[in-house]
């Protein structure tokens, strides 16, 4: 977009989830219909957004090394700075009281953000009543991504399931869920404007529920939203995330496995193998139930990847809880995860009723024994899809190599070729011919 000689020009910076990168999306578009422009160039904004994750305390961390390293813009130039997203009580304090930014954005306030900018300028704070129902299905998000082939839709937004380690029910609030017709359409335009795949967001997808009167029928659960969306964008390629084990159905699964065009990928976060943890966690499902459900995605989806994420040093957590999240890995060989170990989060049931016993020198062993048994079951996972011709959507050029292209196949592994004569946004058929434990390597068929 043309850089303009303004004062309402802004720059905004995504951290943490999906879910920050298209919610940044949805206050660009606010932004804009109030008459902001947005800059390209952080120099060049007089307003810079953070947005901001909390979810572990090394993302808070994150953007308080960020707001330092920004600080030589405040010296030249008068410049606002503004937090939107999630953020602890504690974290928030922290920026009011030490005066690092102008103002600051709840998850459920973005229509009101151009009133908060502008009470800001004035020296004046900005009080509103924040919305916990809103959903911002109206509002058409502005697509950042500049490869303009994949991008994100969310579909609910909060958690109604308070696990005691999160923060999320906190600062996003309960469940709720965008209409089907809202969905649908913003599918159906996205696909018009020449997106080839779009991933449905949720901190729990699973959980969706619409009870008003949509075609005749009065409920809508997600197996249902994913099935008209696949029917009625049968071209577009359709991902989803997160997922929450205790409410995937076997539905939902059936769902996958008739529609060519949804992505045979699941991640599927178990947090710890050992139900004692799960408990204390209070993850609504136990070792031998997530097995179970482990068992069903294969034997309905024989294809499907999974990824996870799982938590380490959880309270309480002693070495046998931890070698039952190493021997639920050997048992399940996930594609890929997503691995930490844990640290308080204040607000949260465990911050404030739970002992952080764990010595954080025990925490970083476990998490490394952790992360060296998944590079070697993502290796052996990878290693199967040698030979293999398989459909890859191109989104962009490798970042080690400019003569290759980057894309993903159907279950979200990176796959990397060479270009040829093939262009972003393709649909392309590779063969895979080499693999590391995080990428496959092919050439185009």
């Amino acid at each position: 977009m043309e850089e303009k000689k303004s004062n309402q020009n802004f720059y905004i910076e995504s951290y943490g989830c999906q879910m920050n990168v298209s919610d940044s999306e949805i206050v660009t578009s606010i932004l804009l219909k109030n008459g902001y422009f947005l800059s390209q160039d952080l120099k060049k904004a007089n307003i810079i957004l953070l947005n901001s994750c909390s979810i572990r305390e090394k993302a808070e961390l994150t953007i308080k090394k960020r707001l330092e390293q920004l600080e030589f813009l405040k010296k030249k130039k008068k410049i606002m700075f503004g937090i939107i997203g999630c953020f602890s009580k504690q974290m928030e304090n922290f920026l009011i009281e030490e005066k690092k930014v102008d103002f600051i954005v709840n998850p459920n306030s973005y229509k009101e953000i151009s009133n908060i900018i502008y009470h800001a300028k004035i020296g004046k704070r900005y009080l509103y009543a924040i919305n916990r129902n809103e959903t911002y299905e109206n509002i058409k998000p502005f697509h950042i991504n500049e490869n303009k082939v994949t991008t994100f839709l969310s579909i609910t937004r909060g958690c109604n399931n308070m696990c005691t380690f999160c923060i999320v029910p906190f600062t996003r609030g309960r469940e709720k869920s965008s209409s089907p017709n809202s969905i649908i359409e913003k599918c159906k335009r996205l696909y018009k404007n020449g997106y080839k795949e779009v991933t449905l967001l949720g901190q729990n997808v699973d959980s969706y529920q619409w009870t008003e009167n949509f075609n005749m029928k009065k409920n809508i659960d997600f197996s249902d939203l994913l099935n008209l969306i696949a029917k009625e964008n049968p071209f577009l390629r359709i991902r989803f995330s997160t997922s929450n084990p205790h409410d995937m159905s076997d539905k939902v699964l059936k769902v996958i496995s008739k529609n060519p065009n949804i992505c045979k990928h699941i991640h599927l976060p178990v947090q710890s193998g050992s139900n004692k943890i799960l408990k204390l966690m209070n993850r609504k499902y136990t070792r031998e139930e997530y097995l179970i459900l482990i068992k069903k995605i294969r034997t309905i989806i024989p294809e499907c990847s999974i990824s996870h994420d799982i938590m380490t040093g959880f309270c309480n957590e002693e070495e046998s809880d931890h070698q039952e999240t190493i021997s639920l890995m050997n048992e399940v060989k996930y594609d890929y995860g997503y691995m930490f170990f844990y640290s308080p989060r204040p607000g949260t049931y465990a911050y404030k009723k739970l002992e952080d016993n764990v010595p954080i020198n025990i925490k970083k062993k476990r998490l490394k024994e952790i992360i060296n048994l998944q590079k070697n079951h993502s290796y052996l996972r990878m290693k199967k899809h040698l030979g293999n011709v398989e459909e890859i959507l191109i989104e962009g050029k490798s970042k080690r190599n400019d003569q290759y292209w980057y894309g993903r196949n159907t279950q979200n592994i990176i796959v990397v070729f060479p270009k040829k004569s093939s262009k972003i946004g393709e649909l392309v058929h590779v063969k895979i011919i080499k693999n590391t434990s995080a990428t496959l390597i092919g050439l185009i068929c």
